[in-house]
């Protein structure tokens, strides 16, 4: 007899429910009603990202408009930074921000070190902070992690996949 297990990390309980109809192949349509609904609200549905407030962190001003159209679309409140420090600023003077998308790879101080002084402070120890970079080498995503981001998404973005996280982390 062969025994398996499966591990899989999720971050909310739909997640949880994509993540098993996922692996027991099973179509939307056999699930309930509610079940599905969970299901369109992660893929499709605006209800959990719109007006909510995204601090986006990248020195590249061209990256900063690009994340703007896609999450204004969305109808999310974007607050741009352009290093480190502005990003700490920022956050400071805007309690309210719900998400953090942050570049890795900025001059100054980069990613990983603006992530580390945001955790040191209590008031963002559960703050969604999403690692966004070009870096896509093994080790990366742990490296994201373990300075305290709470997800890791590679450049270039795919938008579809972008916003399907920030409803996962945004479900809480």
């Amino acid at each position: 007899m062969v025994k398996m297990a499966v591990i899989k990390e999720v971050k909310s309980n739909t997640q949880l429910i994509d993540e098993t109809t996922l692996f027991l192949h099973l179509k939307a349509e056999d699930l309930s009603s509610d079940l599905r609904d969970k299901l369109v609200k992660l893929y499709s549905s605006d209800e959990m990202i719109e007006s909510k407030k995204v601090l986006v962190v990248d020195d590249d001003i061209r990256n900063i408009f690009a994340l703007t159209s896609i999450l204004e679309r969305h109808h999310m409140k974007v607050i741009p930074a352009e290093n480190g420090q502005d990003a700490i600023d920022l956050l400071e003077q805007t309690p309210d921000i719900e998400i953090v998308l942050m570049d890795i790879m900025m001059p100054g101080m980069d990613g990983y070190e603006t992530t580390r002084a945001i955790r040191e402070k209590a008031e963002f120890k559960n703050l969604p902070i999403l690692a966004l970079t070009a870096k896509a080498m093994k080790g990366d995503r742990e490296l994201c992690l373990e300075a305290g981001c709470s997800d890791y998404i590679t450049k270039p973005v795919n938008s579809t996949q972008l916003l399907s996280m920030m409803r996962t982390w945004l479900d809480k």
